[in-house]
């Protein structure tokens, strides 16, 4: 069977890695990247490059969106030049960034309108899991759409477990990125005490990441503090916005997430010493000892 024409839209850390597993398997693929340096690589490769979201969503059956925020969503899929005003009717739209549920809702019912189908599909993983297909679809929406994007889903990913309703995926990867936060900061947190109690860090690490409070991402930050290497590949800043979009989904929900709130000054902490754009295990280095 014809592979069906995909669009990419937003080219970071995640996206740019999902065009280039497309293009190794086969499919046609337009992309857009504001910044339009970060999409030679593809088209060199073979894939179209379109100056506009509107241009690439004009071609394509299916679109992918893999943006950093609300913001940036709205920018790519709304107004003249965005994705919707291209969009071919019965197209599936796919928004796999981690966004509000609030922003999910409003944008799948303007893809109704559209006449198109919609599914929010936010991932776990970062860049070298984008990069080699391993990434983890958290899907919500209509099973029979899902079912219409499986075939590029199984090249992107590792697995796809569908939460249900529109919305659903959002939910659980604000509820996945809070708990890493949560982490993250505590173990920065524990490496300030380690530092000003004058132990022994690498010792101490050591017991950490070997006992109990080993989490995956506990073992993660203290590899890159370890080796000096906070090359992103999720930006720090971009989990600040998650903790926050976590705290308003629960506040809407009257729930709450009591360990988000000092975790996020932690992260907040980090961004201002500067450590904003590298990766989110750089929120070690929110306190001065670290």
């Amino acid at each position: 069977m014809t592979k069906p024409h995909v669009a990419i839209l937003g080219l970071g850390i995640m996206g740019g890695g999902m065009a280039g597993r497309l293009l190794s398997a086969g499919f046609p693929l337009t992309v857009y990247n504001r910044t339009r340096e970060k999409t030679l690589p593809l088209s060199n490769a073979g894939a179209l490059v379109a100056d506009t979201p509107r241009g690439a969503s004009s071609r394509a059956e299916i679109v992918i969106a893999m943006v950093a925020d609300d913001s940036a969503s709205r920018q790519v899929w709304l107004g003249e030049h965005g994705a919707l005003a291209g969009v071919q009717r019965g197209c599936v739209l796919m928004e796999c960034s981690t966004l509000s549920v609030a922003w999910i809702r409003e944008l799948a019912a303007a893809s109704a309108r559209s006449g198109c189908e919609f599914l929010d599909a936010p991932v776990t993983g970062t860049k070298p899991h984008a990069a080699a297909g391993e990434l983890l679809f958290l899907v919500g929406g209509p099973a029979d759409t899902l079912e219409k994007v499986r075939p590029i889903l199984s090249v992107l990913g590792r697995n796809t477990i569908h939460f249900g309703p529109l919305g659903s995926g959002a939910i659980m990867k604000l509820v996945n990125n809070f708990l890493c936060g949560v982490q993250a900061a505590s173990f920065a947190e524990a490496l300030s005490l380690i530092d000003a109690a004058g132990m022994d860090r690498t010792k101490a690490v050591s017991v950490l990441t070997d006992g109990a409070p080993g989490s995956g991402i506990v073992k993660r930050v203290a590899a890159s503090l370890g080796a000096d290497d906070f090359d992103p590949n999720f930006l720090l800043r971009w989990m600040a916005k998650d903790l926050k979009y976590a705290m308003n989904e629960a506040s809407a929900k009257g729930a709450t997430l009591e360990t988000a709130v000092p975790a996020l000054h932690i992260f907040e902490r980090a961004v201002a010493r500067g450590h904003g754009s590298e990766d989110f295990s750089a929120v070690t280095k929110a306190f001065p000892q670290n």
